[in-house]
């Protein structure tokens, strides 16, 4: 259901090579114990018409005068079997899905500043459950796809989307790297958390170049670090907890390493650190988060001895 016309929107463009094997194998070929779990919560979430959508300001689908409290109820546990929920925050029919990211503050402190979106074709990589592509949607985007191999995002999205089929929204269990190479397809292209998991942050950032249109924009955030240009911090082993954290750049050498990519007009228009009321645990996400991974005796540093998390948000775009 949830890719039902994804493959109409992408007929007849450059893009209709993005789905080289079909959906069922995305899921089928993997082998993950929990997928069973997730397609039946999907499966058994009750049939529920919202009176309200709202993607411009929040990610809200229906009140609760929508749903019988026996419904909420089983909305309620259908959705609880997906925790942990880390990208949000959600609302469907009164209930509230308290994520571990406030996702939303990343989105208030961009919005403003990127190209308009209503009529573009846009990609999110790295998108998680997709809450950044509703809220795309909300500013009328033309289509939003969304990347990202984690299979248990891909059936969160599936259980929100169940409620708003027609929203031009889509997340695929795939990465960046099984798209087609150099589709120059995308009028907005979104990375947002993904640039200091990559070992060649470079090679990243030309593939995401290679997926603009020409003059296309590039929407960039990532983890960065203080210091001069040339600068980077690369952990000997673990960053906040991260194993797979290889190289976190000044906001100079971010600039500048978009700036030998070739792109254009490339500018920051954001940074600010992360606080424990961005990212925390919730009762929707019980793990332990960012407060965890800070030392206790001094906040200032994580549990490794680096500076705390600090994020930046950059634009440019594609020659």
């Amino acid at each position: 259901m949830p890719y039902s016309n994804l493959q109409t929107l992408l007929d007849n463009t450059p893009m209709a090579s993005l789905l080289k094997f079909s959906t069922a194998a995305w899921y089928d070929s993997r082998n993950n114990g929990d997928l069973h779990k997730w397609r039946r919560a999907v499966s058994e979430l009750p049939d529920l018409n919202p009176s309200s959508v709202d993607l411009l300001n929040s990610v809200r689908v229906g009140d609760a005068g929508d749903c019988p409290p026996e419904l909420q109820t089983r909305l309620t546990e259908c959705l609880r079997v997906m925790m942990p929920w880390r990208k949000g925050p959600f609302e469907l029919f009164g209930v509230k899905i308290d994520t571990e990211w406030r996702s939303d503050w990343k989105w208030e402190r961009l919005r403003d500043h990127v190209a308009p979106l209503a009529g573009r074709t846009i990609l999110d990589v790295g998108c998680g459950n997709g809450y950044h592509c509703f809220r795309m949607a909300g500013e009328g985007v033309r289509l939003a796809i969304g990347v990202d191999p984690q299979l248990a995002y891909a059936m969160q999205f599936q259980a929100v989307k169940r409620y708003v089929p027609d929203v031009p929204v889509f997340v695929l269990p795939t990465t960046l790297e099984q798209l087609a190479h150099n589709m120059q397809s995308f009028d907005t292209v979104f990375s947002m958390g993904v640039l200091y998991h990559r070992r060649s942050p470079i090679d990243h950032l030309l593939q995401l170049q290679g997926c603009l249109k020409p003059g296309g924009e590039l929407v960039l955030e990532t983890l960065v670090a203080d210091g001069p240009e040339g600068y980077a911090l690369m952990p000997k082993d673990r960053y906040c907890r991260m194993p797979n954290t290889w190289f976190i750049p000044s906001c100079e050498t971010a600039l500048s390493w978009l700036l030998r990519c070739g792109f254009r007009n490339v500018r920051m228009i954001d940074v600010c650190d992360t606080t424990t009321q961005e990212q925390r645990s919730t009762d929707w996400m019980r793990f332990q988060s960012l407060r965890e991974s800070l030392d206790p005796e001094n906040p200032a540093l994580t549990v490794e001895g680096y500076p705390a998390p600090k994020r930046a948000v950059f634009l440019a775009n594609a020659p």
